[in-house]
């Protein structure tokens, strides 16, 4: 049996569940696309190959053989894309919830199935169906939990808009004793730079008491300034446009002291390494081409 236990984003990694690019499938057709970035790449004639986003996917997974983490693997689904392993489900906990998500990647649950079937079904949960929520907008901070959102009245238009309302209520109702605060986040079908799909493209913790943000990835000012005063200015690393737009919130923490980065995050790098941060640079520029990167591509299970 799996005992499930993540509170926060950076505590000691002992088991997690990494994605896959082995059998990606061809490139989407325009209309096919789930966000901007894709869309983007699909237009240009640069969207990644199975054969670039292998190795960048390895070599995360050789970042965890070296720190001694339990990795799992989706079952292999041919020409089927598996990298993004939060979108699928989340823990709290040791409560494992599925996600609602885009009706069309459903068989990426399957393909995890016998990882959940080694959890204590009375820990495994699937919202209603008009509950909305993907990993990728659910953050845990201790007695915290963030959840991105989207408030406009156009929801349903947006497929860049993946956790409702109804979802932030579900997981209130789930963890009453828990701060629950929601983030109204700036949502673009067209322009990636101008698009926050999950809360983890404008917002991360790192270590014990400092994150990175993107003050324009939030749609009400006082979102930000909630986070700036839990967090406090000093501790907060403040992307720019550019830097949102390649992910530089997207990174994973290890452990307190340990951060899996895309190598060519030069500035953000640098601010952590000046904090005391080991930092464990991996390309996965390829992969980011799919408005996801590092923490899109795992799903913890275990922290101690």
């Amino acid at each position: 049996m799996l005992q499930l236990n993540v509170k926060n984003e950076t505590s000691r990694l002992r088991a997690v569940v990494l994605g896959s690019a082995h059998s990606n499938g061809p490139t989407p057709k325009a209309q096919e696309a789930y966000d901007p970035k894709s869309l983007e790449h699909i237009l240009a004639g640069t969207y990644p190959k199975n054969e670039d986003m292998i190795p960048e996917m390895e070599a995360f997974a050789k970042v965890f053989e070296k720190y001694n983490v339990k990795v799992f693997r989706p079952q292999e689904i041919e020409d089927y894309n598996q990298i993004f392993a939060r979108d699928i489900a989340f823990v709290i906990d040791d409560v494992f919830i599925k996600a609602n998500i885009l009706p069309e990647r459903e068989k990426e649950l399957d393909a995890i199935q016998y990882i959940i079937d080694q959890i204590d079904p009375k820990k495994v949960i699937r919202p209603p169906e008009e509950v909305h929520i993907e990993g990728g907008d659910v953050m845990l901070w201790n007695d915290h939990i963030f959840i991105g959102t989207y408030k406009g009245s156009d929801y349903k238009d947006y497929i860049t808009a993946r956790t409702n309302l109804e979802g932030v209520g579900y997981i209130k109702n789930l963890f009453p004793h828990k701060i629950v605060k929601e983030f109204d986040l700036v949502k673009s079908k067209i322009e990636a730079r101008d698009n926050a799909l999950h809360l983890d493209c404008c917002f991360q913790p790192v270590g014990l008491d400092k994150a990175i943000i993107y003050k324009q990835g939030f749609r009400e000012e006082a979102d930000y300034l909630y986070l700036v005063n839990l967090f406090g200015k000093e501790n907060l690393f403040h992307l720019t446009r550019e830097e949102m737009y390649h992910m530089n919130s997207n990174i994973f923490s290890i452990a307190p002291d340990v951060v899996v980065s895309e190598r060519n995050f030069i500035r953000l790098n640098t601010w952590l390494r000046s904090n005391g941060f080991t930092v464990e640079e991996v390309p996965y520029a390829e992969i980011s081409k799919q408005e996801g990167l590092l923490r899109c591509s795992t799903m913890p299970l275990i922290r101690d």
